[in-house]
């Protein structure tokens, strides 16, 4: 699909008390070597100065600051979307930020690539004060994806970009849930879309403790309604089989995870239902040994 010859960007920004980080965001996407885009912030019910440190950038007219109660980042997010004007959707929360070639490269990979719909990327893993801790990332994929999607979330929220019709045409956050918003998106979109990996790094995510997603149980209970929904909703996105081997690789993750925990009772469980699912795969005994191990 051909794009213009300088598309706008639309970046989506949820800030809820984030005063400590939001102008490190901010000036991030100010820097960018890409000028073509408008900057969506939506404060989320704030109780800091959020408000009144951002009102120097404020001066710069692609940003555009919008106000709601506190109703969760699903939902603030939604409200951007619904403003937005761009050819292509970004996301970066308001703890994070981008190296100063983000969209450049991405914008000329969609011109490489028309054939894709969803670009991403890896991160760079900081603490609060921008040591890094890492730069190892989890596996990613290209391509259809929703085999790999329905096993766990490969797509990293702020480093992709999203052509605009993917929104249009399936909608944006369901606003259901607290926790993981970012995979339910990326999970419906495998559906339909093609998604290209570029093994760059287009992002820095800070660890904080306080972060929704560093709670992984309450994510994992997210994660389980997510991917029952999808398949649902989506019963052709795959085949049956595909959507099994999926289903049993996020219960041995589950049960990995649950051992590591202590929790070994209820890690035999999710073990169960893995080897129910797919009694054949060695994947799920090497999973079961390791389990009785921990």
């Amino acid at each position: 699909m051909k794009i213009p010859a300088e598309p706008l960007v639309s970046i989506i920004t949820p800030t809820f008390n984030r005063a400590d980080f939001i102008n490190k965001a901010v000036n991030s996407v100010l820097a960018q070597t890409y000028n073509n885009f408008e900057f969506l912030i939506v404060d989320d019910g704030s109780t800091d100065n959020t408000r009144e440190l951002l009102q120097p950038a404020l001066a710069d007219t692609r940003l555009r600051y919008f106000h709601q109660e506190n109703q969760g980042q699903s939902i603030a997010r939604n409200l951007a979307l619904s403003k937005a004007r761009g050819d292509f959707i970004c996301f970066l929360d308001s703890d994070n930020y981008w190296p100063g070639k983000k969209l450049s490269t991405q914008i000329d990979l969609f011109r490489q690539h028309p054939e894709y719909d969803v670009i991403y990327g890896d991160i760079i893993v900081v603490d609060e004060n921008d040591k890094e801790i890492t730069r190892r990332n989890m596996r990613r994929y290209s391509g259809q994806i929703a085999k790999y999607m329905v096993r766990d979330n490969c797509v990293s929220m702020n480093t992709a970009m999203a052509r605009r019709k993917c929104f249009e045409e399936l909608g944006g956050m369901s606003g259901k849930r607290r926790v993981a918003d970012d995979y339910e998106l990326w999970l419906k979109f495998s559906a339909k879309y093609r998604f290209l990996y570029v093994p760059e790094f287009l992002a820095y995510y800070r660890v904080m403790d306080d972060q929704i997603s560093s709670d992984k149980t309450r994510r994992f209970d997210s994660n389980w309604q997510i991917i029952s929904d999808f398949r649902r909703e989506f019963p052709d996105a795959m085949t049956e089989r595909e959507f099994d081997s999926g289903f049993a690789a996020f219960h041995r993750r589950k049960a990995r995870y649950l051992a590591s925990q202590g929790s070994r009772a209820e890690a035999l469980s999710e073990m169960g239902r893995a080897l129910r699912l797919r009694p054949l795969e060695r994947t799920s005994w090497r999973s079961l040994a390791a389990v009785l191990v921990k």
